[in-house]
């Protein structure tokens, strides 16, 4: 049998319609930093059938913007923008097969759902406590909707989860920041 050589998540690609709109809401919803720039409007965007074939993407398609950002101590975000994709669709619904969104880790959920409304998010529901498997005092989550109809949940669980007294093995829980004060 083969070792598995999987060491974590390394990054979440999202398409966005406009990559400084998308930007702007996750510096100030989510304080995300910008680390770099892999195409930009000044360079050849990247197009072909072999781009096309990659992405399961139609004929035509192009990739004019790539942008790279530092996400808290978890994966790096990466968007896209792209130009002339005829017939693009808006995000999935989370009930859609697919992937369907991503869960940001927070340590103060009112506080950062307040922070992502503020910077343009649609609240879909107030925070719920997390139940079974999950449960435990102050474990929450809760949907937004990014402006460019994504699905982002945010989750907390302070507290010990009930599956913890099944298994040895732990979901990844992102370290507390030294900024963070506990």
């Amino acid at each position: 049998m083969t070792h598995i050589t999987v060491r974590g998540l390394d990054h979440i690609g999202v398409t966005v319609p406009n990559i400084e709109e998308a930007e702007t809401f996750l510096f100030e919803a989510f304080g995300v930093e910008f680390l770099y720039e892999t195409l930009n409007r000044s360079q050849p965007p990247f197009a072909g059938a072999a781009v096309e074939q990659m992405i399961l993407g139609p004929a035509g398609l192009s990739i004019s913007r790539i942008r790279m950002y530092k996400l808290g101590t978890g994966p790096t975000l990466e968007l896209f923008e792209y130009d002339a994709v005829d017939g693009q669709r808006p995000a999935l619904r989370g009930c859609d097969l697919g992937w369907q969104h991503i869960a940001l880790y927070v340590d103060d959920i009112d506080a950062a759902l307040a922070r992502a409304v503020a910077a343009g998010a649609e609240k879909l529901n107030d925070p719920w406590d997390l139940t079974r498997a999950e449960g435990g005092p102050g474990n929450k989550f809760c949907f937004i909707k990014a402006p460019w109809g994504g699905l982002i949940e945010l989750i907390t669980y302070p507290s010990p989860q009930p599956y913890e007294q099944d298994t040895a093995l732990r979901r990844w829980k992102p370290p507390v920041s030294p900024s963070v004060s506990g």
